[in-house]
């Protein structure tokens, strides 16, 4: 059995470009008023690093959230590993959270893929799509109960500018459309963001494809972005426009757009309802 050390927290250092977001948000005040009062009740998972620090491996939001409750110090198990397994357990002790992103899990399975090619136990050193018997696309799959194929898709989010990457994980740009514009170059990218902005509108799954192609053809500028971006959708005829930040604070902090979206119009269903019970029979 490991043994737990206390570890002061200005010797913990986050693990070098690692993929997961530590929020400071709603569920966050949940653990740090928790650890006022219990303390950390898992230990921290480390790795010790040449200069007398230590790499996190599993624990980043308990190490913020301690920071916050005035810790100087935390327990930890600390565990001699080389950084290739070091990013097999990040990865692994974090990918089955309840509320990873898209973007999360996207440079998760670039991250593990990497490293698990360079441990030379599989065949797709070079991140092929191409199916070989057993590569570590379909391992990662395995392990998380999805398609080799989709594990790829993941994998190309990450070829995506930050701002679309944000889009996607709140909900704005679907998953599918998504891995079509992975595919456009930085130039092209930062143009679809402008009008995405100017326009107020995203891209449909159609739209992404043939954005797409003329990427591919070399024939995709800003003119032909906006002219794609501005041709009208079925759900995008008669639209209400209502800044986010307007009704962020009634919703719980883990919510997307769609997710607050779809909360309105329900709550609007509901107060339509109470109205036409309300009236009375003539």
């Amino acid at each position: 059995m490991k043994n737990i050390t206390y570890i002061e927290v200005d010797k913990l250092k986050p693990f070098e470009n690692h993929p997961y977001k530590v929020k400071d948000d709603e569920e966050m005040e949940t653990l740090v008023d928790s650890v006022k009062e219990h303390g950390i009740l898992s230990p921290i998972i480390t790795r010790p690093l040449e200069n007398g620090e230590y790499e996190i491996i599993s624990g980043h939001r308990r190490l913020f959230a301690s920071k916050r409750a005035g810790l100087t110090e935390v327990p930890a198990f600390v565990i001699e590993m080389d950084r290739d397994n070091a990013v097999t357990a990040l990865v692994d002790s974090n990918l089955h959270r309840e509320n990873i992103s898209p973007s999360e899990k996207a440079f998760a399975y670039k991250l593990k893929m990497e490293a698990m090619g360079r441990q030379g136990n599989r065949t797709d050193l070079t991140l092929s799509q191409v199916a070989t018997k057993y590569d570590t696309a379909t391992e990662i799959g395995e392990q998380m109960k999805e398609s080799r194929d989709q594990v790829f898709r993941y994998i190309r989010l990450t070829n995506l500018h930050s701002k679309l990457l944000e889009y996607v994980d709140e909900g704005r740009i679907a998953f599918t459309p998504a891995v079509e514009l992975s595919y456009l170059n930085d130039i092209e990218q930062q143009d679809l963001i402008q009008t995405i902005e100017s326009e107020d509108c995203t891209p449909s799954l159609s739209q992404a494809v043939r954005m797409k192609k003329l990427s591919q053809q070399g024939l995709l500028d800003d003119d032909k972005i906006l002219e794609i971006m501005s041709e009208e959708k079925a759900n995008q005829k008669e639209r209400i426009k209502i800044p986010t930040e307007r009704v962020r604070q009634f919703f719980p902090k883990n919510y997307t757009t769609s997710q607050i979206e779809e909360a309105i119009i329900k709550m609007c269903e509901a107060q339509y309802k109470r109205r036409q019970r309300q009236q009375p029979e003539r």
